[in-house]
C-alpha cells in the first residue's frame, strides 16, 4: 500500500472517532430499561381461624330436672335427635289443673246452652201467642225476650272462657314439649356440663354446646391495601399446621364492607365446605390471597425508584435528557415493583436511579438494556 493512500485512511477513521465522541460529550453514560405494563400476578399470605358455621349454646326452656341424657362431648347428633329429656312435677301439675279447668268450663258451657234453648223456646211460645190480643200481656213477652238475650250473652262469655282455657291448657301442653331437647342441626356436642339429675332452667350454664363442622367459616383480616381485591364468589386456597401436605379450598363469601379503625383491616368471611370432616374449628389457617387490579399496572426495577426526604420518583430519559417522574409504590412483583404516577408502556428509565442525576442531564442511551 502506498504511503499516501494509508496516509488518508486514518485521517478518516480518526476524524470519525472525533466525531462521535464530540456528539456524546457531556452525556452520562447510564444503563436503562423499558418501562412495562402487565397484570399484578402476586399471592400474599393472611392469617385466619376457622370456625364453626354454626354454634349454639342449648338450654332448657323451662325449669326441671333431667331425667336422661343420651349424648356427651364429642357425640355426632343428627337434627332433629333426642339429646336429653326433662321432668317437672309442677308444670305436669298445673298441666292437669288447666285441664280439669277447661272441662269444669265446658260443662257450664253445656248447662247455659241448655237454659238458652229454653229460654228461646219460651221467648218464641209467648211471641206467637202475643200475635193473638188479651192473651198474653206485653210485659211477660218483654221478661222473656230479656231472660233469653241474657242466656245468649251467658253463652258467649262462657265460649269465650272455654277459648281461654283451650289455650291455657294448649300453653302447658307446649311448654311440656320443651321437656325434650333436641338438635337444632347435624353437628357434634363439644360441651356437656350436666348430668342425670341436675336442675337446668331457661338461666344459667348451658346443658350442651352444638357445633356444625360440615362447613365452616373462615375469617380472615384483610388490610386495607388488598381491599380492592376483594371479588365475593371467588376461591382461594389454604393450609393448616395439622395437614402440612394439603391445599384446602375457601370461597370468599361475606366481607363486612367496613374496615376496623384500630387494624386498618377489612374482615371477610369464607365459606369452606368441610364434608370430610378433616377440618376442625379454632385450626389456624395460612390463605394465600390473591391480589389484583382492575386493569394493567406499570412496572419498573425495584431499584430505578429513587426516595429522598422530600420526594420519590424515578429517572425517565426523553430524547436524551434525564427528567424526575413522581411515583407512589405498590406491589412487588419478583425484581420489579408496581409504581403509580405519570409513566407509559415503554417509557425509558434509568435502570438505577439516583438523586445525582439532575433533571436535564444529558444521558447516553448506548448502554440501554431492555
Amino acid at each position: 500500500m502506498k504511503a499516501s493512500a494509508w496516509f488518508a485512511i486514518t485521517l478518516v477513521v480518526v476524524c470519525s472517532r472525533g466525531l462521535l465522541s464530540s456528539q456524546n460529550r457531556g452525556a452520562l453514560p447510564v444503563e436503562t430499561t423499558r418501562v412495562v405494563s402487565r397484570a399484578l400476578e402476586k399471592t400474599i399470605s393472611l392469617p385466619g381461624d376457622l370456625t364453626a358455621y354454626q354454634a349454639v349454646d342449648i338450654h332448657a326452656k323451662v325449669t326441671g330436672f333431667v331425667e336422661s341424657i343420651a349424648v356427651d362431648r364429642g357425640s355426632w347428633v343428627k337434627q332433629g335427635q333426642m339429646l336429653a329429656t326433662l321432668t317437672a312435677p309442677e308444670l305436669h301439675a298445673q298441666h292437669l289443673e288447666a285441664e280439669a279447668k277447661l272441662l269444669s268450663i265446658r260443662a257450664q258451657l253445656v248447662e247455659v246452652e241448655a237454659k238458652t234453648l229454653a229460654a228461646q223456646s219460651t221467648y218464641d211460645r209467648l211471641k206467637a201467642a202475643a200475635v193473638t190480643p188479651g192473651v198474653v200481656p206485653g210485659h211477660d213477652v218483654e221478661i222473656a225476650e230479656r231472660t233469653f238475650e241474657a242466656a245468649r250473652a251467658q253463652v258467649q262469655a262462657m265460649k269465650s272462657s272455654v277459648a281461654a282455657a283451650e289455650a291455657a291448657v294448649k300453653a302447658f301442653t307446649d311448654l311440656e314439649a320443651y321437656l325434650e331437647i333436641r338438635a337444632p342441626f347435624e353437628g357434634v356436642i363439644t360441651e356437656r356440663n350436666v348430668h342425670r339429675g341436675s336442675l337446668v332452667g331457661p338461666s344459667g350454664s348451658p346443658m350442651l354446646h352444638l357445633e356444625q363442622l360440615s362447613k365452616l367459616r373462615l375469617p380472615v383480616p384483610v388490610p386495607e391495601t388488598y381491599v380492592g381485591s376483594i371479588r365475593q364468589g371467588m376461591t382461594v386456597d389454604f393450609r393448616v399446621v395439622a395437614f402440612p401436605d394439603q391445599t384446602f379450598q375457601a370461597v370468599i363469601a361475606r366481607p363486612a364492607h367496613s374496615l376496623d379503625m384500630k387494624t386498618r383491616s377489612m374482615l371477610v368471611e369464607l365459606d369452606v365446605n368441610n364434608s370430610k370432616l378433616l377440618l376442625r374449628p379454632g385450626m389456624f389457617a395460612a390463605v394465600r390471597w390473591p391480589v389484583s387490579r382492575s386493569r394493567a399496572s406499570i412496572f419498573v426495577p425495584t431499584s430505578a425508584v429513587v426516595r429522598t426526604t422530600e420526594r420519590q420518583f424515578v429517572v425517565r430519559v426523553r430524547n436524551s435528557i434525564a427528567e424526575w417522574v413522581d411515583v407512589r409504590r405498590g406491589e412487588l412483583n419478583g425484581d420489579l415493583i408496581e409504581v403509580f404516577g405519570d409513566l407509559r408502556d415503554a417509557d425509558i428509565v434509568v435502570r438505577r436511579g439516583s438523586d445525582e442525576i439532575r433533571p436535564g442531564t444529558k444521558i447516553d442511551q448506548s448502554v440501554e438494556n431492555r
